[in-house]
């Protein structure tokens, strides 16, 4: 009987099979990514193809109606049309959009520099120029490979066995242009954040300082969160539970040096708003690199 496996099980091998890289940027704190498969890889070229190709269209259209005759060049227009279009399009989409191309933000991939810096213009142009290189010129080659001789047939081969053997054989599925360019291909990462709860709060009334939010990590806010969404639940009908909140507040107050009264019926939205508070600061932080897991971040920073 043929064994099958249980859901649990299918997660499990599908999780030790991604990769993950550590990339260390100039703060000095290790951010860890996973490093984008091939399937998605493939997804995002394919609609970015798919983009070019119909822009190209369009613009063969658009001269078809001009007054003069483009069928006995329309092959040669569509490849250097193609051409013009394309290696623009990776650059600049990669330059302005950090590292995306509408393909890679539509499949949640991300193009990153190995040193943790933002992507400069001469790795992206490197990286997309080797592109042509690897992967359209082979393609356009395989669409007359009717007309070649086996030579060059053979040649057409072993190119392609190289361009796809390089990142097969990359811990870090780095193709030719990755390599040249220093660069690498990741899955933009989630918010490590559970879900806003800050949404529930219409208007945020108390006021916090940078200083008074860098007390707390990640850890105390989830634990936060999770007191807030209990008190919700209940919608204050336990005594015991609103003095517990009431205790929280107090203690927060005291390690932040909130020194302005906060009176027992609006704890519950003092809470609420440091919460939000909190959380801005956190990711705000941690877009620059500074992950901070808890409220001993502190002691490690200085140890």
């Amino acid at each position: 009987m043929a064994h099958t496996e249980t859901p649990a099980q299918i997660a499990r091998r599908l999780e030790k099979s991604r990769r993950w890289f550590d990339l260390i940027p100039p703060e000095g704190v290790p951010i860890r990514f996973e490093v984008a498969g091939l399937a998605g890889r493939f997804g995002a070229q394919l609609l970015d193809i798919l983009i070019t190709v119909v822009v190209m269209m369009a613009i063969i259209i658009v001269l078809a109606f001009l007054p003069f005759d483009i069928a006995p060049v329309v092959n040669s227009l569509a490849a250097i049309l193609m051409l013009m279009i394309r290696a623009p399009y990776y650059i600049l989409t990669e330059l302005f959009w950090n590292g995306q191309t509408i393909g890679k933000r539509a499949t949640g991939l991300r193009v990153l520099g190995a040193d943790g810096r933002g992507l400069t213009t001469h790795a992206v142009v490197a990286r997309n120029l080797m592109k042509e290189v690897e992967i359209f010129m082979p393609g356009t080659l395989l669409l007359v490979s009717g007309g070649l001789d086996l030579f060059w047939n053979l040649v057409l081969l072993a190119w392609i066995l190289v361009v796809l053997i390089v990142p097969l054989a990359s811990k870090k599925r780095q193709r030719l242009g990755d390599l040249i360019a220093n660069t690498y291909v990741m899955v933009r990462p989630k918010s490590v954040l559970l879900p806003d709860l800050s949404t529930s709060v219409s208007a945020n009334v108390f006021d916090f300082t940078p200083a008074q939010l860098e007390h707390y990590g990640r850890f105390e806010l989830q634990t936060l969160e999770s007191l807030l969404r209990t008190e919700a639940k209940t919608r204050g009908s336990d005594a015991r539970r609103r003095d517990s909140l009431i205790q929280v507040a107090a203690q927060i107050r005291r390690k932040i040096g909130y020194e302005e009264p906060v009176p027992d019926s609006r704890v519950a939205e003092f809470l609420h708003a440091f919460y939000t508070a909190q959380r801005a600061f956190l990711e705000q932080k941690r877009i620059f690199g500074d992950v901070r897991d808890d409220k001993h971040h502190r002691d490690m920073d200085t140890g």
